[in-house]
């Protein structure tokens, strides 16, 4: 079956561009994780909800180089019939790749991306995706990716012709937003492997998901919240 989560689409793609580079192994770096996955809790609804953003509104807020400093190189996007892949072996991420490919879910038209390198260490990249909509609905559908990713031991992705192993793990997220998910994901394809951490960080009606090298996700994960936060802040 074909998956369009664009969550496993974009660490799928990353993988393949990580290993294609790699040594074998990668070190994670111990970043400061504070706190446990948050649970969905209503909006108040007292309070008027924010209006999403559109996707130009989203593209102002992205990080660029001026904002991760030297050494980071912007990257071209990827063409979208590039990044199809096939997930085998977890039947929680078909499911959701069938309701995703019928448009009902999982599909936030509104929406920017930046995937940068950094010349600063071995194959390191960074990639932010920024996507609005209603909270119930942010909370709704991004909890069930990452609860999909997390509930099979091992699968693998098929990306083009290269068959990769995702081992997945849980992380405790630092305590941003009003929600938040974080995983580490183990990426093996003909003996070499990759760490790729991903962390998504819902704020009103904005989610930031930051995914990558795991040093280089820690170090920049709350400038993205932040930069981000502002427009749900002003409008």
């Amino acid at each position: 079956m074909r998956l369009h989560t664009t969550t496993v689409l974009s660490l799928s793609a990353l993988a393949v561009l990580t290993l294609a580079g790699c040594s074998h192994g990668s070190a994670v770096s111990s970043g400061p994780m504070s706190s446990p996955i948050v649970p969905v809790h209503p909006d108040d609804e007292s309070v008027p909800a924010p209006a999403p953003l559109s996707s130009a509104a989203l593209a102002k807020r992205l990080l660029d180089e001026s904002d991760l400093g030297q050494g980071y190189a912007r990257m071209p996007q990827r063409s979208a019939h590039h990044e199809n892949v096939s997930v085998i072996g977890c039947p929680a991420l078909e499911k959701i790749g069938g309701d995703a490919g019928t448009g009902v879910s999982l599909v936030f038209p509104r929406k920017a991306k930046a995937s940068f390198t950094y010349a600063g260490g071995n194959s390191s990249e960074l990639t932010e995706e920024l996507y609005s909509d209603t909270a119930a609905k942010l909370s709704k559908d991004i909890g069930e990716i990452f609860d999909a990713m997390v509930s099979c031991p091992t699968y693998q992705v098929v990306s083009g012709s290269t068959p990769i192993t995702v081992t997945p793990r849980n992380l405790p997220a630092p305590r941003l937003g009003d929600e938040r998910w974080s995983l580490l994901l183990t990426f093996t394809a003909d003996g070499r492997s990759s760490l790729i951490k991903q962390t998504a960080v819902r704020t009103g009606p904005v989610v930031v998901v930051i995914s990558g090298s795991p040093s280089l996700v820690d170090a920049h994960l709350h400038e993205a919240v932040a930069k981000a936060t502002a427009v749900t802040l002003t409008g």
